[in-house]
C-alpha cells in the first residue's frame, strides 16, 4: 500500500540546471510561493547578512568582493582628447567605510582635463597626446590664421584720437568757449580746401613729369603763372619741384623769384658730366623764401639765344634725376628749336592768355597750332589760365573769353587782379590776396590731375 502523501522534491545544488534563487530569480506568485517556502527545509547561510539588500520585492545581493580596487593614479593620457562631459567611474555605495574606495586627487600628468573645463586647443591636445609638457596657449595663438605680427600694433589701433579744433570763425570760438566740449567741426569750404590740397600732394610715381607754360605773346604773365604754379606745388608737395627758364630771349623767371644763383642753365650744360649728386646740382639753382627751386637763364640775350634743343634735353635729363616735376617757362617762339624738345617731353601744358582781345585770340591760335602739328593729346590735357592780375578795368568781357576756351579745353582758371603781382617784382606767396592764392592752388590741383590721368 503506497502513501499518497507527496514527498518534497529534493533541493538541487548550485551545479544543477535550475537557477538559484540567489541569482535574482523572481519569487512565486500568490500564496504558492509562501506555502513552498514554508515546507522547504531551511538552507544554510552561505553569505553574510550584510551582503544582502532588499529593493522592493526583489532580493539583490551586493557582492562587495567583486568591486575592483581603486587605481593609485590614472594612466597617462587616459583622458587626452576626451570631451568635457566625460565622467570618472565611481564605486557603488557601501555601509562599510573600509570597503569604499578613495577617489584619487586629479593627476598633474599631461592630458588631464577637469570635468566641465573648456576643450583643449589643437596644439595643446597634440602635445598632451605626445606626452610632452603642454604650454599655456592663448586664444590668439590658437587661431587658424596664427598669431599677429608686430605691424598690427599701429597708432590708429592703440592711440585714441580726438577731433582737431576748427580752423577759424565762430566754430573755433565756440570750441574754446566751451573748453573743447562742443566741436562742430570745420565748414564745408575748409573741408573742400583740404581735399584739394590732398589731391596736389598725391604721389606721381618714379617718372619725372614735365609741364611747359606756353604763350605766343609776351607780357601776358607767363612767367608770373609759372612762379605761382611752382610755389603752390612746392608748398603742398613733399617731393622736389623746379622751374626752369628756357626762354631764348632774356628770361625774367629768376627776377620774379626770391634768391639768386651764381650759375645758369647754360653753365649747367657745360658741367653736366661733373654733376653727380643733388648737392652739386643745388649750386646751379636758387631757393630762398620758398621750396621752389629755380634754374635761371643767361642775362645776355645773345648767350641765351644760343640755348638750343640739344641743350634743353641735356639739362632736363639732369633735372629728371633729382626732381619729380619740372616746370618750363617757355619762350614765345613756337618754331624755335627749344620748343621741339619742350613739347616732346611735355606730360601736360599750361596755356596763358591775357584779358584783352588780341591776347585771347593768340592763345586760341596756339591750340590750333598744336592740333595742326599732331599734338591733340596735349590739347586735351591743356589748362588755360586767363591772367588779369595786372588789372581788369577794361570793357572786355572776361567771362566770354573763359566760355570760348571751355569749348576747346577741359579746364580754365582765372588769376584775379592782385596788387602784389602788379608790382612786377619778386613774388611772395604769403603776400598774395586770398583769391589769388586759391586760384594758384586750384591750378596746381588741375595740373596734378592731368599728370595722374584723372
Amino acid at each position: 500500500m503506497s502513501d499518497s502523501t507527496p514527498k518534497p522534491a529534493p533541493r538541487r545544488g548550485p551545479s544543477q540546471d535550475e537557477p538559484d534563487s540567489t541569482q535574482g530569480a523572481p519569487a512565486a506568485e500568490d500564496g504558492a510561493g509562501e506555502e513552498a517556502a514554508g515546507s522547504a527545509a531551511p538552507e544554510p547561510a552561505s553569505e553574510p547578512a550584510a551582503a544582502r539588500g532588499t529593493l522592493g520585492i526583489l532580493s539583490v545581493p551586493l557582492d562587495l568582493g567583486s568591486v575592483p580596487p581603486a587605481p593609485s593614479a590614472p594612466p597617462a593620457g587616459w583622458l587626452a582628447g576626451a570631451p568635457a562631459t566625460a565622467s570618472v567611474p565611481v564605486a557603488p555605495a557601501s555601509d562599510d567605510p573600509a570597503a569604499v574606495p578613495v577617489q584619487p586627487a586629479p593627476s598633474a600628468e599631461v592630458g588631464y582635463q577637469p570635468r566641465g573645463s573648456a576643450p583643449l586647443g589643437p596644439e595643446a591636445a597634440q602635445a598632451a597626446a605626445a606626452g610632452d609638457d603642454a604650454p599655456a596657449v592663448s586664444e590668439r595663438r590658437s587661431r587658424a590664421e596664427g598669431p599677429e605680427s608686430a605691424t598690427s600694433l599701429t597708432s590708429d589701433r592703440l592711440v585714441s584720437k580726438s577731433p582737431a579744433p576748427p580752423v577759424g570763425g565762430w566754430r573755433r570760438w565756440l570750441y574754446f568757449a566751451t573748453f573743447g566740449y562742443v566741436n562742430v567741426g570745420d565748414s564745408d569750404a575748409v573741408r573742400m580746401q583740404r581735399a584739394l590740397e590732398h589731391r596736389i600732394a598725391v604721389r606721381l610715381g618714379e617718372k619725372t613729369r614735365y609741364v611747359p607754360v606756353l604763350s605766343r605773346k609776351g607780357g601776358v604773365g607767363k612767367t608770373t603763372v609759372t612762379t605761382l604754379l611752382g610755389m603752390a606745388l612746392a608748398d603742398l608737395r613733399e617731393d622736389r619741384v623746379i622751374a626752369m627758364d628756357a626762354n631764348p630771349d632774356r628770361g625774367t623767371l629768376s627776377d620774379r623769384n626770391p634768391g639768386r644763383a651764381s650759375h645758369t642753365a647754360r653753365q649747367l650744360v657745360k658741367d653736366r658730366f661733373e654733376v653727380n649728386s643733388f648737392a652739386q646740382l643745388s649750386n646751379y639753382t636758387a631757393r630762398e623764401g620758398s621750396r621752389l627751386d629755380v634754374l635761371a637763364s643767361d642775362a645776355d640775350p645773345m648767350v641765351a639765344h644760343a640755348f638750343n634743343d640739344a641743350d634743353y634735353r641735356a639739362v632736363t635729363d639732369i633735372l629728371g634725376r633729382y626732381y619729380s616735376i619740372v616746370l618750363t617757362d617757355s619762350g614765345t617762339g613756337m618754331v624755335h628749336s627749344v620748343m621741339q624738345g619742350t613739347l616732346e617731353k611735355a606730360d601736360a601744358v599750361v596755356l596763358v592768355s591775357g584779358g584783352s582781345v588780341d591776347e585771347a585770340r593768340l592763345a586760341s591760335e596756339t591750340l590750333s597750332w598744336l592740333e595742326a602739328h599732331g599734338r591733340d593729346d596735349l590739347v586735351r590735357r591743356a589748362i588755360v589760365v586767363v591772367n588779369v592780375s595786372a588789372g581788369s578795368g577794361t570793357r572786355v568781357n572776361v567771362d566770354e573769353i573763359e566760355d570760348h576756351f571751355r569749348t576747346r579745353v577741359g579746364h580754365v582758371v582765372r588769376i584775379p587782379h592782385d596788387r602784389h603781382l602788379a608790382e612786377g617784382s619778386q613774388i611772395e606767396f604769403a603776400k598774395l590776396a586770398p583769391a589769388t592764392r586759391e586760384a594758384a592752388i586750384e591750378l596746381a590741383g588741375l595740373v596734378v590731375d592731368q599728370l595722374t590721368g584723372d
